[in-house]
């Protein structure tokens, strides 16, 4: 649960703002010499000769991106993956991230602990450290901001806007895991009742614990045309590639990659193929090739041990993302994937 400040467990919570900074926050800047140890208002960040910066910034908030009884490590790295995530699709490499914390109460020690240790194993996986931030109190949810950079070199950054007529559609990972791992969070009886132990486990790490495919960047700067992080729905994000590049898309849901629980989950009838291309939280990549560069894509995704499928193709014509069912029919689609204000 988030700090509440009529737990006793908070009487053992840092005595100031610059306390909580010294004994949790500093030691995840201690590898970013521009960090100043977190004691200066600001960092110096230079990247590396010959490459530029991309930048991206995005919130989680308590009952909105996360359970609020979720436990504080996976906030915390959830909170960072999803902003990895977008540099991912970028194909940059992350390299630090400012953090806005704000806390509905005072903190408890051990809540601390645990967010620190969260933050600390998501740094390592995706290779980024803190630069800096805030940390507040709210009188609303618990709430965690962060404005990630990673690096490309200078004019590489893979854009959503290039897309061309002919590419292939390339996804990477599986879809809906995270859809399903939700419904085992909030002990969907449906599910559970059709979910092993096993599989149950395996679909809220998926929720809880997001993996973007960092290793995939290079292999996009590479040979993609257009790229974009899965959050919204595998559908949604298409849809929205294709409009800002200009061109149509066709899917093909039986070639869209699938764990064995999302299987599962579709042959029991708890779950159509349609939920799973929209319910979104994949934090996966979804990028088009040109036919010329596709072996090259594939071979470089199993050389980084990155699983990419080919899922489509973008055609002529402006009319946005449209999917094909197993059946080889056009699938319906209600709602093509999450949104904050509808």
């Amino acid at each position: 649960m988030p700090p509440d400040p009529n737990d006793p467990a908070s009487a053992g919570a840092p005595e100031s703002e610059e306390a909580l900074i010294a004994e949790f926050w500093a030691p995840l800047a201690a590898d970013l010499g521009g960090a100043y140890d977190l004691q200066d208002d600001c960092a110096t960040i230079a990247p590396p000769p010959g490459t530029e910066l991309v930048v991206t910034a995005d919130a989680l908030i308590a009952g909105v991106h996360f359970l609020p009884d979720e436990e504080p490590a996976s906030i915390a790295w959830k909170a960072l993956a999803v902003n990895v995530s977008d540099l991912v699709a970028k194909g940059a490499t992350p390299l630090a991230y400012l953090m806005t914390l704000a806390l509905p109460g005072k903190p408890a020690r051990d809540w601390l602990a645990s967010y620190a240790a969260g933050l600390a194993a998501a740094q390592q996986a995706f290779g980024c450290r803190l630069a800096g931030g805030d940390t507040d109190r709210t009188p609303g949810p618990l709430s965690v901001s962060i404005t990630a950079l990673g690096t490309v070199p200078i004019g590489g950054m893979v854009r959503r806007a290039g897309a061309r007529p002919g590419d292939h559609v390339y996804v990477s990972g599986t879809i809906g895991d995270a859809t399903l791992g939700l419904a085992v969070r909030l002990n969907e009886q449906a599910v559970l009742a059709q979910l092993a132990p096993e599989a149950q486990r395996y679909l809220a790490g998926k929720f809880s614990r997001p993996q973007p495919p960092v290793a995939l960047g290079a292999a996009l700067r590479a040979c993609a045309s257009a790229a974009i992080d899965i959050s919204d729905g595998l559908l949604k994000d298409f849809d929205r590639l294709c409009r800002v590049s200009g061109v149509s898309g066709s899917l093909d849901a039986s070639r869209v990659p699938l764990s064995e629980a999302a299987r599962t989950a579709i042959d029991s009838g708890i779950r159509t193929a349609a939920d799973l291309m929209t319910g979104g939280e994949d934090y996966e990549v979804l990028a088009t090739v040109p036919p010329g560069r596709a072996a090259e894509f594939e071979q470089r995704a199993a050389a980084c041990d990155t699983r990419v499928t080919r899922i489509g193709e973008v055609g002529d014509g402006q009319a946005g993302a449209s999917v094909l069912s197993v059946s080889g029919e056009p699938m319906r689609v209600e709602k093509m994937g999450w949104d904050h204000f509808s």
